[in-house]
Order: C-alpha cells, then sequence, then structure tokens
C-alpha cells in the first residue's frame, strides 16, 4: 500500500482488525471502507521504511526509526508534526493545541479552550452529539468546535457558513449567538425613519409572552 497520508505524516501503517487491511491512519481506511475503525484495537503495525510487521510501540524493532514525534499508545496515534498534541484521560482521546491551553470539563465532558473555564455555561455531555449543521460527531471530529453562549456545540466551520448565510440564531435553542444589540438598534432607526401607512395610524399593538418569553402572541386592536 502506498505510504501517502493526507492526514498524519507518520513512518508506519495500521493493520486494522475489523477488515484485516494495512492503512496509513484511521481516516485513511474510513473513507475507503464501509465501516468505521475502532484505532484503540488495533495490534498491529508495518513499518514503512523496512516493512517489518511488529507490535504497536513508538519505534520500529528492525530498523529503529522512530515512527512519530509524538506517539500516545491508548489512541494508536503517530504523528510527526508538532501541533500540541496531548492525551485527555477525560475525553478518552488525543487533542490539539498545547495541554495547557485547555481543561476538561467534566459536566459537558469535554476540553475547552482556558479562556472559557469560568465562563460558559454547562450543558450535560455536550459534546457528545452530532453538529446540528452538518450532523458530523463532535466528540471525535477533527475540526475544532465552536461554543457560543447558549452552550449548544456546532462546528467552528459550521458556525462560520451558518454566518455568512445570515443565520445568527442557534440551531438548538434558537437564541442568538452572537451580539445582536447593534443589529436590533439600526433596525429601530429604520422602524422610527419609516412613516405609518395611513391604513394602520389607528391601530394599537399589544404583546404577551409567556413566563419564560419563548412565545410570542400579537394582538391588534
Amino acid at each position: 500500500m502506498s505510504s501517502s497520508c493526507d492526514h498524519y505524516i507518520r513512518r508506519c501503517s495500521l493493520l486494522a482488525p475489523c477488515c484485516d487491511k494495512y492503512y496509513n491512519c484511521r481516516l485513511c481506511h474510513n473513507d475507503k471502507e464501509d465501516h468505521e475503525l475502532d484505532r484503540k484495537t488495533v495490534q498491529t503495525i508495518k513499518c514503512l521504511q523496512c516493512d517489518t510487521c511488529q507490535d504497536v510501540s513508538s519505534h520500529c524493532k528492525d530498523c529503529g526509526i522512530k515512527f512519530g514525534r509524538y506517539y500516545c499508545e491508548i489512541c494508536r496515534l503517530f504523528d510527526d508534526h508538532e501541533r500540541g498534541q496531548f492525551h485527555c484521560r477525560g475525553c478518552g482521546i488525543c487533542r490539539v493545541g498545547g495541554e495547557e491551553n485547555f481543561f476538561h470539563c467534566i459536566q459537558c465532558d469535554m476540553c475547552l479552550g482556558i479562556q472559557l473555564k469560568d465562563s460558559h455555561k454547562c450543558i450535560e455531555k455536550s459534546s457528545r452529539s452530532a453538529c446540528p449543521i452538518c450532523y458530523e460527531d463532535l466528540h471525535t471530529s477533527r475540526i475544532p468546535s465552536h461554543v457560543p453562549p447558549c452552550g449548544h456545540l456546532l462546528h467552528s466551520t459550521c458556525f462560520s457558513k451558518l454566518l455568512e448565510s445570515g443565520g445568527y440564531a442557534c440551531p438548538i435553542c434558537n437564541r442568538s449567538m452572537v451580539d445582536m444589540a447593534r443589529m436590533w438598534r439600526t433596525l429601530d432607526q429604520e422602524i422610527a425613519r419609516t412613516p405609518m401607512p395611513a391604513d394602520y395610524s389607528d391601530f394599537n399593538v399589544v404583546t404577551l409572552t409567556d413566563a419564560v418569553g419563548s412565545n410570542i402572541i400579537v394582538i391588534l386592536c
């Protein structure tokens, strides 16, 4: 099999026990097969320099080459590209970005940026779900998650595309994900400058909301 891999720089391939084939990484496997590889079940690897098959380890037992500058025995992860990788025992997987820059929130059950430690809204196991935009898994995704004020997660790329399309509300709870104060002021100014049509000049509008303000009833009288 070709040693090329679009996902990682490494010097070994993994023997997938589910289909008994060698792949450079779990993502290469998942792109080709109709099932996903549980990387923690991998027991055998093959050195890409000398083709020696062997048990999982950081170095080749035959030629001595180091398979990757970063190695996680738990995740069977090898990577020669420095990205601040670290294994989070709470998440159960490896993360990137430097361990000192993250903390593991037990209630959310995920790693979050240290700047959110005292300011984010906890939602029970919020990462153990799919992105509400693309429906791909959030917890194991290689794409960073965005945490809006409401606490519901979505991929940062999906969040950017949503804003570009004119969407500002959380797809789950419909709360604003960005500060809308400036926009509301602009709309108020536009309304104030718009003359009331003569047909509606004598109408009074009454708005009623429920206890949590989620349902609004408009009455024209």
